[in-house]
């Protein structure tokens, strides 16, 4: 287990006396910047001049490290971070009180200067059950196939510790809450089935959904202060049924995440007058919406977003700024914004595909939906046409054989793709009605895949690796994991980037290709995609006295353009995630190497 308490300037000159020796024998800041410049490059040097004596595994982390600290200790880095760990380690190693430094800084300073010795925590997940093998041929084979059975049991017993949609427990218990919840809103099984009953009858009333939930005191204060202060919220009673009965058992924990806000998110929203949250949007797509109901981002496709709500609010939404709520008055888009967003599509003939998104175009009336997206079809230069919805997960009713067959007669194949784009956020939201709503659309011929956000909720050891492998097993492909956006009002679901790298490389890589195909991503403000697992798409430029990583992003569009500016994304800091996995019940000596990604 990890002890933040450790983690004090003694610990660190116990375990790199080194740094400060050459702190100690600079005569300045700059003096001392060279000296672990020299020190980086010597370590690299040795390293893969007598790698025979290193494995790969430490060659490659001495690498990484070296990498990190270069920039790190770079005067530009402490232009662009507002703040120099050149100049605070200097400070700290020549005696001189630093209290803005907290253990946190200490732990990620220490890891890495551990990781450029060679040293640092050694337990890559299959190391426990992947030895060498001093064998050749068939008997190499054997022995290679009952060490990865061994693994493979691991990894399943792992993931057996999540809860499961499809469990057969899951499923009667929720058959049950159902029943429940149609009686205390008088509603037949019949209206159960029909999404605009669910629509009708979506919860915003904290006292009504405590009637039908057991909410904590702080669920129950934070749904009340959420819609006195105006924030978008709602949760169809379809989705309610999820929650379980027992919420100390902690299996619907990501469930209740999704919709049910804490504390810290109401209080930050609520800072903001409702009619002044432009200043929310984060990902700043009024710097890129030439028109009304337009966002562009690349070359050949847009966003089109006509109508402006959703069946049910994710807490993190991108968009939280501009949903006033859910199922609101007045979200669909008017039909002259909704001509004149066609026809600006239609004057760019480079865009050759458009995601229909919003809010969730499947809120709309079948008619409605089905006019609008008529209007792209006709647009000859449309290649694919993408709609985003979520609700295969929160009204799986929506998705009847009308809406699966609007959907499949806009597809022209070999002319015309027609997919669907999803958000299934964790194994127990999949159910026999979302697998049931899932192939209504596969068997007409419509892909579907999925985004997942990677927030606290779904990052535990081999949880997001369970999701993906139920996915593919009911006909979802996994498409994206967005490393969780740096939004001040969404801080409690945030993981570290280094987290997300590291699920990506030591669970995501056990799955079969077909098992793991997403892309992690993290969304740069008014830029687009950056590819996570490509090195060369970012780097690790500080870290803050409060041990947060100061990561610089590099645009999509920098090999083509001269006028694109980087951007500089603050992430959460690695111990303190490790303190709340802890918290959370989660034995941390599991995530031990996760200080070596970058």
């Amino acid at each position: 287990m990890f002890d933040p308490a450790k983690y004090t300037p003694e610990h660190l000159q116990q375990s790199v006396p080194q740094l400060f020796e050459l702190a100690q024998q600079s005569a300045d800041v700059d003096a001392f910047r060279l000296q672990i410049s020299n020190w980086t490059n010597l370590m690299q040097y040795e390293t893969f001049s007598d790698y025979e004596a290193y494995s790969e595994g430490t060659i490659i982390r001495v690498r990484d490290c070296a990498q990190a600290l270069k920039l790190i200790f770079t005067r530009r880095s402490d232009d662009k971070a507002g703040f120099s760990v050149a100049q605070a380690l200097f400070d700290l190693c020549n005696g001189h009180t630093r209290s803005d430094l907290t253990p946190a800084f200490i732990a990620d300073i220490m890891h890495l200067f551990l990781g450029l010795q060679g040293k640092g925590h050694r337990t890559r997940y299959a190391d426990y059950h992947l030895a060498a093998i001093d064998l050749q041929g068939r008997e190499a084979a054997i022995e290679r196939s009952k060490q990865l059975d061994s693994l493979s049991g691991e990894i399943q017993l792992r993931m057996a510790r999540y809860a499961n949609g499809l469990d057969p427990d899951a499923i009667e218990a929720r058959r049950a809450r159902r029943v429940r919840i149609q009686r205390a809103l008088g509603a037949s099984s019949d209206e159960w089935q029909d999404w605009r009953w669910q629509y009708r009858n979506v919860l915003k009333d904290p006292e009504q959904i405590s009637q039908l939930l057991h909410l904590s005191p702080r669920e129950y204060i934070a749904i009340q202060k959420a819609r006195q202060a105006k924030l978008p919220f709602g949760i169809t009673p379809y989705y309610l049924s999820l929650m379980d009965d027992d919420p100390a058992a902690g299996k619907d924990r990501a469930i209740r995440a999704q919709v049910i806000p804490p504390e810290s998110y109401v209080r930050e929203m609520a800072r903001h007058d409702p009619n002044l949250r432009s200043c929310l949007d984060f990902m700043r797509e009024a710097d890129t919406s030439p028109v009304h109901l337009i966002t562009r981002r690349y070359p050949s496709i847009c966003i089109f977003k006509p109508f402006n709500t959703c069946p049910q609010i994710c807490v993190y939404c991108q968009r939280n700024w501009e949903i006033d709520d859910a199922m609101g008055d007045g979200a669909l888009a008017s039909e002259r914004q909704i001509r004149t967003a066609l026809e600006w599509i239609e004057r760019h003939p480079a865009i050759h595909e458009v995601l229909i998104t919003g809010g969730d175009p499947l809120g709309m009336a079948d008619d409605d939906f089905e006019r609008i997206i008529s209007g792209v079809a006709a647009i000859p230069h449309v290649e694919r046409i993408r709609v985003g919805t979520r609700t295969l997960v929160t009204s799986p009713m929506r998705i009847t054989e009308r809406m699966a067959d609007i959907l499949a007669g806009f597809r022209i194949p070999g002319r015309r793709q027609v997919c669907v784009v999803t958000h299934i956020q964790h194994p127990y939201e999949i159910t026999p009605e979302t697998v049931a709503a899932v192939e209504r659309l596969k068997t007409r011929g419509i892909p579907i895949f999925n985004q997942l956000v990677y927030t606290f909720y779904i990052s535990r050891r081999f949880e997001a690796a369970l999701l993906r492998r139920i996915l593919a097993r009911i006909g979802i492909e996994p498409y994206y994991s967005f490393n969780t956006k740096g939004k001040e009002e969404t801080f409690e679901y945030r993981t570290p980037i280094a987290r997300l790298l590291q699920e990506q490389k030591e669970e995501a890589r056990m799955l079969p290709g077909m098992e793991r195909t997403d892309e992690a991503v993290y969304n740069v403000p008014g830029m687009g995609k950056n590819y996570l697992r490509a090195r060369q798409h970012h780097d690790l430029i500080s870290i803050l006295p409060d041990g947060a990583r100061l990561y610089e992003f590099h645009p999509w569009e920098k090999n083509i353009s001269k006028t694109m500016t980087t951007h500089i994304g603050q992430d959460v800091p690695i111990l303190d995630y490790l303190d709340r996995l802890k918290e959370a019940g989660e034995d941390t000596s599991d995530y031990e190497t996760i200080w070596y990604y970058f």
